[in-house]
């Protein structure tokens, strides 16, 4: 309300003290009490479900509790006054005490107050006196709106929300249960005064509702008053409008028949005659096809008798259609229709004979005297006729000719080969494969080479005649594409056309009734448009009829050729004649290839011959299959067989020759002949394969004593320089027949890990003493079998690279033999460097063992020490390079002083600066200075004070 809200002039202080007004004294209205139960709001705690206030003797529930004292000692229910409650509760122990004010809480007197109320009274006199001199109209009026509005809305809560529910019925129980609650109280003796008393409230309840809303709904129609007259007005607006338009569809009426009197009943009739002549000269035209059809067949026998099987097959088709569709029913055609099918499978019959007979004659004549296509035309007609009547089974009856007639090739050819041969008897000899056989090598493959020349010839012939068909084929496709295109396209038009036709009606209609053309002119001119249609008919039969006969172009009709998926057989079809005519002739020449390494002859060729032979085949294999596009294995499957074997047989010649020549090695430094020395300078420039032999002139240079590779010197014994050349005839073997690069990488390998095994049995296990029958086996021997060894180590990176040029990716796994011979050789150097420090390691102990600290010094176990040393030295010092003498050096110096030391531990002497310290002194002086002597030793490492014990 206005009243309780604080004024705008009063709530505001510069101090920020606000006073708070006292509320004004309301108008309490006493309201009836609510029988009906509310829905729960969020401000405070509902009624719904509460006790009735009609009851009263009902069972104790949660609400019976009481709120606080007073309302426990002053209810009106009970019967009488319980004074004795405390007592009777709480013992009689209980009395009435004071309570003690709170020590925390101050005294609030009006003293606390006095100084806010002298601040502010001055503020309220200005505010009262301003408020009746200038008081707020549209405060108040704003405020009246406000409280009615507020009024209103306060008036309509009270109403309880169930009556608002739009599914408030009071048949539900629940519903009139919650309405009328008192229903459920009534005594059994009747009602009581307290029951009437409840009833009357509850009417009056219900009437003070009834008048809230009535009083709402009448506030809401006055305010709405004026959108209900503006409606009225609309109602009047839209009756007006449907009058007009009934005055407009009445005058459209008339108009209409108006038109249909005069522009419709008149051309009727016109059109009517006109249909009467359309259906006499139809008539004619028919009377004129028959007389064509009636000339069929003795067209079709003219046609036969100069093979125009395309020509009579069109024309039989066309006259089948004519008389299904224009001549059906008519008697005297009834036996046309099974005589031309008859004739038709004899034309079926007679194509398919001609077409065997084309492709025999085509395939079995000269290869070399006649290239051309025999007869193109006919085979042309053919083709187009075995399509148009879906005989697409002509290319099986192609294919059986192409493999008789290769069969046929291939014995020709041995036949015409035998008879240049005047040593070799036919009547002895007769069967083909033993002819084979008996002839030398450069004979056979002469042999060989005539028929890849043939076969080459063979699959040209055969790709140009499937190319004619393959053009036929394609023809026909193209025509059913463009013919489906053209449906396409009409069905498109017509669905255009359909959609149009209502629009050109509409506009047929405004050009006759507002243009002023006359309606014997439009009827002129639908009468031409016939006549022409029916002329361009008539013209059409005659010419599929009539012309066809003479068969000038090859296209067949459309309806009767076979489908778009059919003629895409077909041309799969034509390719895969194409690879089997490959695949046949790789099949006769691998027969050709088995019959002659039956006796097994050609694993006895050399490498040259096998060269040559694998070449050809490579060559013939490549041609073929860039006539027929197609990747054959039978015959490359059969030359890797053949070469599996020679390079088997290569192998175990090499390993065998090999095996010989370490057998027979005596391991001294051979010299090198200039041969030996140019293949490895041919290596070094980066030809992995043997160089061209040359003859041998009187200034020839003379061998050498070292193998140079990359400037450093090699001394190797014969074997290794054979070993060479060796691997080099792997690697050229590789370059010429790439095919068994995998086979003869493993080959390879074994022959290089045998070279090492059998070296290392022979050297470093002393077999050669029984082999060779040496006395013993020397450092010398030693360091040229590790020299060797490292030779060939450096050259196996070359090898491995060399390979795997021609290998394919996926093979690469297989170089890994490389690494594992690579480990193999190293270890066996390493095993050889320890045998030659283990020689001087056993000599050092048993000299040292002896070794007495006396003169005269130099004593005699250090100069026979220097001296073995010098004979280590002069024995590896030409063999091996500076570096490894070093090493090895480094090494021997260690296991001598480790010997040393033992045995000067073992003597007691220590390096106190005594007179034994001072010998010891003078001896390894001695040794220093013998070692350091030595060719590339002067700056190795002889630190000897390792060889004292170091004091505690």
């Amino acid at each position: 309300m206005a009243s309780s809200r604080s004024s705008p002039l009063g709530s505001r202080h510069a101090a920020g003290i606000f006073h708070k007004e006292r509320d004004e004294p309301r108008l309490r209205v006493r309201s009836l009490p609510d029988v009906c139960p509310k829905e729960p709001t969020g401000e405070g705690r509902g009624l719904c479900g509460g006790p009735s206030v009609v009851a009263e003797h009902e069972p104790w529930t949660v609400y019976s509790s009481k709120v606080n004292l007073p309302a426990a000692l002053n209810d009106p229910r009970l019967a009488k006054r319980e004074s004795d409650f405390f007592t009777k509760t709480w013992g009689v122990d209980f009395t009435e005490t004071e309570v003690a004010p709170c020590c925390h809480l101050p005294s609030i007197t009006r003293e606390d107050f006095s100084h806010y109320l002298q601040e502010t009274a001055q503020r309220e006199r200005i505010h009262e006196r301003c408020k009746t001199i200038c008081p707020n109209k549209d405060v108040d009026s704003v405020s009246s709106v406000n409280i009615n509005h507020d009024k209103t809305r306060s008036e309509l809560e009270q109403v309880p929300k169930i009556f608002m529910k739009p599914e408030f019925a009071l048949e539900d129980p629940a519903t009139f249960n919650a309405v009328l609650p008192w229903s459920h109280f009534n005594s059994a003796g009747g009602k009581s005064s307290r029951d009437m008393a409840s009833s009357k409230l509850l009417q009056e309840k219900l009437s003070h509702y009834l008048d809230v809303v009535e009083v709402s709904i009448a506030r809401q129609i006055s305010l709405r008053s004026d959108a209900f007259f503006h409606a009225m007005s609309s109602q009047h607006d839209l009756q007006d409008r449907l009058q007009d338009t009934q005055r407009a569809v009445s005058f459209l009426r008339q108009r209409t028949a108006a038109i249909d009197r005069v522009m419709c009943q008149g051309p009727l009739r016109a059109l009517c005659s006109a249909l009467t002549r359309n259906n006499c000269v139809k008539v004619h035209n028919k009377l004129k096809l028959m007389a064509a059809v009636h000339q069929t067949q003795p067209t079709v026998q003219l046609l036969l008798s100069t093979s125009e099987f395309v020509g009579a097959l069109e024309l039989i088709a066309t006259t089948k259609e004519v008389l299904q569709q224009e001549l059906q029913g008519i008697h005297s055609f009834r036996h046309l229709g099974s005589q031309l099918c008859e004739l038709e499978k004899l034309i079926d019959k007679m194509m398919v004979e001609d077409f065997s007979i084309y492709a025999r004659s085509d395939l079995n004549r000269s290869l070399r005297d006649e290239p051309q296509i025999l007869e193109k035309e006919r085979l042309e007609s053919l083709v187009f006729g075995l399509l148009r009547q879906r005989k697409l089974d002509f290319l099986d009856i192609y294919n059986e000719e192409m493999i008789s007639a290769a069969k046929a090739l291939v014995n020709q050819c041995v036949a015409d080969c035998v008879l240049q041969i005047e040593d070799l008897d036919t009547e002895v000899v007769t069967k083909l494969a033993d002819q084979m056989r008996v002839m030398t090598f450069p004979q056979w493959f002469d042999l060989l080479a005539n028929v890849f020349e043939c076969f080459l010839l063979f699959l040209q012939r055969i790709e140009s005649t499937l190319s004619v068909i393959r053009k036929v084929v394609l023809e026909a496709l193209d025509s059913h594409q463009k013919k489906q295109a053209l449906e396409a396209t009409a069905a498109d038009s017509s669905d255009v056309s359909q959609n149009a036709l209502p629009m050109q009606g509409v506009a047929e209609l405004a050009y006759l009734t507002h243009e002023g053309l006359f309606i014997s002119d439009a009827l002129n001119e639908a009468k031409h448009k016939e006549q022409s249609s029916a002329q361009e008919r008539e013209s059409r039969q005659q010419h599929d009829t009539a012309q066809t006969a003479g068969g000038a172009n090859n296209i067949c009709p459309e309806n009767m050729m076979p489908s778009e998926l059919e003629l895409n057989r077909v041309l799969n079809n034509l390719q895969e004649v194409l690879f089997s005519a490959s695949d046949v002739g790789h099949d006769r020449c691998v027969k050709l290839l088995t019959a002659r390494a039956k006796d097994g002859s050609l694993e006895r060729l050399s490498s040259a011959e096998f060269v040559c032979l694998s070449h050809a085949v490579e060559q013939f294999v490549r041609d073929t299959e860039e006539l027929s596009g197609r990747r054959s294995v039978s015959l490359r499957g059969a030359l890797q067989s053949q070469a599996n074997r020679f390079v088997h047989r290569f192998h175990e010649e090499r390993k065998n020759k090999l095996g010989l020549l370490l057998d027979n090695e005596r391991w001294k430094q051979a010299e090198v002949p200039v041969e030996f020395q140019d293949l490895v300078n041919s290596i070094a420039d980066g030809r992995i394969s043997l160089p061209e032999r040359k003859l041998s002139g009187p200034n020839d240079r003379k061998p050498t004593e070292f193998l140079l590779v990359n400037g450093q010197k090699y001394a190797v014994v014969g074997t290794v320089l054979l070993l060479i050349r060796m691997f080099l005839e792997y690697c050229q073997c590789v370059n010429d027949i790439p095919s068994i690069s995998t086979d003869m990488l493993t080959r390879l390998s074994d022959l290089l890990k045998h070279f090492n095994s059998r070296s290392c049995q022979l050297v470093l296990g002393a077999g050669a003493l029984q082999v060779v029958g040496l006395k013993t086996i020397t450092t010398k021997n030693l360091a040229l079998a590790s020299r060797c060894l490292q030779l060939v180590v450096h050259y196996i990176p070359l090898i491995r690279a060399h390979f795997e040029t021609k290998l394919q990716p996926k093979q690469f796994s297989v170089l890994r033999h490389f690494d594992h011979i690579t480990k193999d050789y190293n270890d066996h150097i390493a095993e050889i460097s320890a045998k030659l420090v283990a020689i001087m390691d056993g000599l050092f102990e048993k000299v040292l063992s002896k070794y007495e600290v006396k003169a005269p010094m130099p004593s005699a176990c250090f100069r026979n020490v220097c001296k073995q040393m010098a004979k280590m030295h002069e024995a590896l010092y030409d063999l091996l390079p500076e570096e490894q003498t070093q090493m090895l050096f480094q090494r021997i110096n260690g296991g001598f002083k480790m010997h040393l030391k033992r045995q000067l531990s073992r003597l007691g002497v220590i390096n106190d600066g005594g007179p034994q310290h001072g010998l010891v002194v003078v001896d390894v002086a001695f040794y220093t200075e013998n070692i350091q002597v030595l060719k590339s030793l002067e700056r190795l490492d002889l630190n000897m004070a390792e060889i004292w014990e170091q004091k505690r």
